[in-house]
Order: structure tokens, then sequence, then C-alpha cells
């Protein structure tokens, strides 16, 4: 089922409800994902300033890709963008 995402307590209301529904407990998603019980229920919770990658962490885990709905335009776009990324070497990294 597809819903809209328009705010962080959105996407946690959908995280928190396929947690649920898949009987799994809120600290074996956590360590499953590699991420903390509290930042999991501040996730779930809807708080707004919660890192993205590990939003990501938590959405695959639980089985749930991420989708993007992007004009024809943008899409083509994008399939420069990613062809022209794939195609840069990366930066050396920098010792620290």
């Amino acid at each position: 089922m597809r819903i809209p995402i328009r705010s962080p307590a959105d996407l946690g209301l959908a995280i928190r409800a396929v947690r649920r529904s898949s009987h799994v407990r809120i600290d074996d998603l956590a360590a499953t994902a590699g991420v903390s019980k509290q930042f999991t229920s501040d996730v779930e919770h809807g708080k707004p300033t919660m890192q993205f990658g590990l939003v990501l962490k938590l959405l695959a885990e639980l089985g749930v890709p991420l989708e993007v709905d992007i004009p024809g335009e943008a899409a083509r776009a994008l399939a420069a963008l990613r062809s022209a990324a794939s195609s840069t070497p990366p930066p050396p990294k920098q010792r620290t």
C-alpha cells in the first residue's frame, strides 16, 4: 500500500505500524538495524531532527523501500547525473 509521507510524524507512524504488524519488538529492530532503541523510538514518534541515513537503515531492516515520485523531465536529468557520478572517480580520502 502506498501512503503519502508529508512529515516526520507520518513516516514514524508508518514505521511503527510495519514493526508492530511484523511482531517485532522495538529493541530487536534497533539492534538488527544497528541503531539505538532511543533513536528508533524517536523516529516512531516523529522527531523532526532524526538522521536520515539511520532512518533508511530502519526502513531497510523492515523491508520497506522508500521511493520518490519525480516528474519525467527530472527522471531524465537524474539518469544523466547518475551516469556522470558513476564515471567520476571518488575523491581521495584525507588522512586524519
